[in-house]
């Protein structure tokens, strides 16, 4: 699948582990400016297309009706922690169309924020669909049914009107045709697709730069605007997208996507970087990301700083003895011709 080791792990002198991937850097309109392995790699887009599911009822004309905010915007957009400002946002976007998180379709798990080990919650707590990092999406889709009078129970249906525009305004999004998006089933429920990493490189340099060629320009800019203005919303504590889009100081629309995605746009370049982990590895995929905005010359002093201990580490054991070290292995390549 065109994979090449992009981070290390080290224990002694020795290596321990690799993490393979592949990176693609392209511009709004298409170029492919750099890459790591195959930029053509056909990967699960994940949680990344969260801002293109919500297309349908942007280009509706659905937020502006309902006088939702960029809070609101930004959840549509969310993998969140499910703390309690995301669980009462969520509950606002659904009572804006007489809804409760009964509509939901998404199933629940614990809070993010409790798994991810940022804090504790009572022992007699029981999540609901509210908790769930994606519910902020689907209240969105709830939302859309409810405005455009389509029924409810099957709106996760692939079948459904909801999911075929869906399906429509991803593949605008990302310049392909609706049949090149290969489909599978997200943790969520909802349809998810797979495209090249180019492509969806391509869609966030869109959705970060704006999107002028096409119809979608003002829907995109709506929601990058609302990912960067409250990206507390849009991950939560302790999240490296939080920490992206803070260091980025409003320049940079980062979104994490399962099993190692992450795609990050630069609004005032026009140009975003999509990377695939392939075996998933959560702190090699951030690392790997940080070190692509170094290479494209993204970062100021100060913002390498602030990620420095997000790219490399030295690993401490709980005695506190360091055993070992984690580093990018990897160099930008000119995009093939």
């Amino acid at each position: 699948m065109g994979f090449v080791p992009l981070i290390e792990v080290t224990r002694g002198a020795l290596v321990e582990c690799q993490h393979w991937g592949a990176v693609a850097v392209a511009n709004r309109a298409g170029r492919l400016l750099a890459q790591v392995g195959d930029p053509q790699s056909v990967v699960f887009t994940r949680s990344t297309i969260k801002a293109f599911q919500a297309l349908p009822f942007m280009q509706s004309g659905g937020a502006r009706a309902l006088g939702w905010g960029p809070a609101d915007l930004a959840l549509l957009c969310a993998s969140h922690n499910g703390e309690p400002m995301h669980v009462a946002q969520v509950e606002h976007m659904l009572a804006s169309v007489g809804q409760t998180h009964h509509a939901l379709r998404c199933g629940c798990h614990r809070p993010l924020f409790a798994e991810l080990g940022l804090g504790s919650l009572p022992a007699d707590f029981v999540p609901d669909e509210r908790h769930n990092n994606c519910s902020g999406k689907h209240a969105g889709f709830v939302a859309y049914c409810v405005q455009q009078g389509l029924p409810l129970d099957d709106h996760l249906d692939p079948g459904h009107p909801l999911q075929a525009a869906i399906r429509g305004y991803v593949a605008q999004a990302v310049g392909l045709e609706v049949n090149d998006l290969a489909a599978g089933t997200d943790g969520c429920s909802a349809p998810n697709y797979a495209m090249p990493l180019a492509n969806l490189a391509r869609g966030y340099a869109r959705l970060a730069g704006g999107a002028p060629d096409t119809d979608l320009d003002e829907s995109l800019t709506a929601l990058a605007d609302a990912m960067v203005v409250r990206p507390e919303l849009g991950s939560g504590t302790g999240r490296h997208d939080l920490d992206f889009m803070r260091v980025g100081a409003g320049d940079w629309v980062s979104k994490t996507g399962a099993d190692g995605v992450q795609v990050v746009g630069s609004r005032s370049r026009g140009e975003a970087f999509a990377l695939k982990i392939m075996d998933g590895n959560m702190p090699a995929q951030v690392a790997a990301a940080v070190e692509v905005m170094d290479q494209l010359g993204w970062l100021s002093d100060a913002q390498r700083s602030a990620l420095a201990t997000r790219r490399s580490a030295h690993l401490v054991n709980p005695k506190g003895i360091e055993v070992g070290t984690r580093r990018p292995v990897f160099r930008l390549g000119t995009a093939a011709a």
